[in-house]
């Protein structure tokens, strides 16, 4: 990832590390000079790890990591602004996927609108025998989005993105909205 960027001058260059005695040697500076050239990218992302580790402000190479390592798939293309924030609240999302609220987060960051979902559970309490249960017999949700003016969803990857997010035995119906109020949809 960091390469040798030439004429990058060393936070810490060797030669000031020798005593005096060894100053004035032309070969042992010149020495001490090519080493500088290649440890300085090393001594600078080493002194700035805490800025490569913060999506805010981590070069675009770094970033790419970042993503890998908190799991995120983003576009490699995307807007770099757009990268950075999911990668920034990748963990929050993480902690709240398999819920209706963390399925909501990831198709709002992958369509850039907000969705209406629809889940078939639900709860109940009874005092008797018998009684019963509330939802429907298979789990199922539904995930309403609407397209907005001049920019299409992919419907592929928004079902594919959907997939890894509802928990395994949920089954989902995706109905992807034209901008003027129409209905479309599938199921899975």
């Amino acid at each position: 990832m960091r390469t040798g960027v030439p004429g990058l001058p060393t936070p810490h260059p060797l030669i000031d590390q020798l005593p005096a005695v060894y100053l004035e040697q032309d070969f042992l500076r010149r020495f001490l000079s090519a080493l500088d050239d290649v440890l300085a990218p090393v001594l600078l992302t080493i002194d700035n790890m805490p800025a490569h580790l913060d999506p805010r402000s981590a070069p675009d190479d770094f970033l790419a990591w970042l993503e890998q390592w908190v799991a995120v798939d983003s576009p490699p293309d995307g807007p770099v602004e757009r990268r950075r924030e999911t990668v920034r609240g990748a963990v929050a999302r993480h902690a709240r996927r398999g819920t209706s609220g963390g399925l909501a987060d990831a198709v709002r960051l992958a369509t850039g609108t907000e969705p209406e979902i629809t889940e078939s559970g639900g709860t109940a309490w009874s005092t008797g025998p018998l009684t019963a249960l509330p939802g429907a017999p298979r789990p199922w949700v539904t995930i309403r989005v609407r397209e907005q003016p001049g920019r299409t969803i992919d419907r592929a990857r928004l079902e594919e993105r959907i997939g890894t997010e509802v928990p395994a035995h949920v089954g989902f119906t995706l109905e992807i909205l034209p901008p003027d109020g129409g209905a479309g949809g599938a199921a899975r």
